[in-house]
């Protein structure tokens, strides 16, 4: 079973995201408004592989975890949340992820803490 997660990680903004500052995302039916709703008030609940599947499982019914993660799936780096809205994807020592705002003063810590291993949001176009 291949697995999403990482640990004590922040997956940053990516480079070439348009924001400035974190914005929730407009339509809720998307994926990364699916995203967004679950992981605003529930900081260190899911991990990664948990929210993919939970996500998966709203937009096409019930799906397996076994099936679903019978093959790779792209991990948060390519969430919209980091290549669009601004927010960071900070992942504790188990695992668990929070959304982190670019802005904030949470994400300048996290940035900085040696202890932090830093995982860039990918790119929306290539450069």
């Amino acid at each position: 079973m291949h697995s999403t997660n990482y640990r004590e990680t922040l997956i940053t903004v990516s480079a070439d995201c348009p924001a400035t500052a974190a914005t929730p995302p407009t339509r809720s039916e998307t994926i990364a408004g699916h995203q967004y709703s679950m992981l605003k008030d529930a900081p260190y609940r899911m991990t990664s592989d948990e929210l993919l599947l939970a996500v998966e499982n709203v937009r096409k019914g019930h799906v397996s975890a076994v099936d679903f993660f019978s093959s790779p799936k792209a991990c948060l780096r390519a969430s919209p949340l980091v290549k669009s809205h601004g927010f960071g994807l900070h992942h504790d020592a188990h695992g668990k992820i929070a959304l982190i705002p670019m802005e904030s003063g949470e994400y300048a810590r996290l940035l900085v803490d040696p202890a932090v291993k830093k995982r860039p949001g990918m790119r929306s176009k290539r450069s």
